[in-house]
């Protein structure tokens, strides 16, 4: 309960099966993530989180070691699977968004993650580049999900992107978006920044595990697309 609101749980399980030496040896994830009914939009997992993190569990050996920060974090639910997978995650918001904030931390609280420990937490606003992005470290990988929702912001995410790409040339940016007007695109700033773009298929993400991307997504039309430099 916060603020009155009502929260509830939700979990997520991510598995996988192998053939080695004659045996099937599977491996699975759980995932436990808050969720405020009647909240903003960044207390709730939109589609494209689980389409991400999908993505992330099927290529977890890549992850191992590597220096990852996601950006609009909101439930963390991606960033917090590629820390349980072995990376060293940063999770961030908006500086502007204290109780988005708080409610990251509750998500790590609940996967026995600890902030300033296991995972970083930091506030980090599109666009802003205010002192804390000077302790941000080295970055392999960013991501994000469903950050391109409004395209007022769309230019202050692809700025922020290309600025952390100024200090960590070989970084890429993998995200996920929900298409919700043909008229909305990011092309005209990629090119204005100097970044490309990459668009990897989801159709049979998770099919080794019995997972059907259609029932995950609903009648929604996600992509996944990996920008860099």
């Amino acid at each position: 309960m916060s603020d009155g609101v009502t929260e509830q749980l939700k979990r997520f399980v991510f598995t996988s099966k192998t053939i080695l030496r004659g045996e099937i040896q599977e491996e699975k994830l759980e995932i436990i993530i808050p969720e405020l009914l009647q909240a903003s939009y960044s207390f709730y997992t939109w589609p494209s989180a689980p389409v991400l993190a999908w993505f992330l569990w099927e290529n977890r050996q890549e992850l191992v070691g590597k220096r990852v920060l996601e950006v609009g974090s909101g439930t963390a639910l991606p960033g917090i699977l590629a820390a349980k997978c072995g990376a060293i995650v940063t999770l961030s918001d908006s500086i502007t968004l204290p109780k988005s904030l708080i409610h990251i931390q509750r998500s790590c609280t609940l996967n026995n993650l600890k902030v300033n420990e296991n995972i970083r937490l930091i506030g980090i606003t599109w666009g802003l580049f205010l002192h804390n992005f000077e302790n941000l470290g080295p970055i392999d990988l960013i991501l994000g999900s469903d950050c391109f929702y409004e395209p007022s912001v769309f230019e202050d995410i692809i700025v922020t992107v290309s600025y952390i790409f100024d200090t960590n040339p070989g970084a890429k940016f993998l995200c996920t978006y929900q298409e919700r007007s043909s008229d909305w695109t990011i092309e005209s700033l990629l090119v204005k920044w100097g970044l490309k773009c990459q668009v990897h298929s989801i159709e049979n993400l998770g099919a080794s595990a019995g997972l059907d991307i259609h029932k995950l997504i609903g009648d929604h039309n996600i992509q996944l697309i990996e920008i860099f430099r």
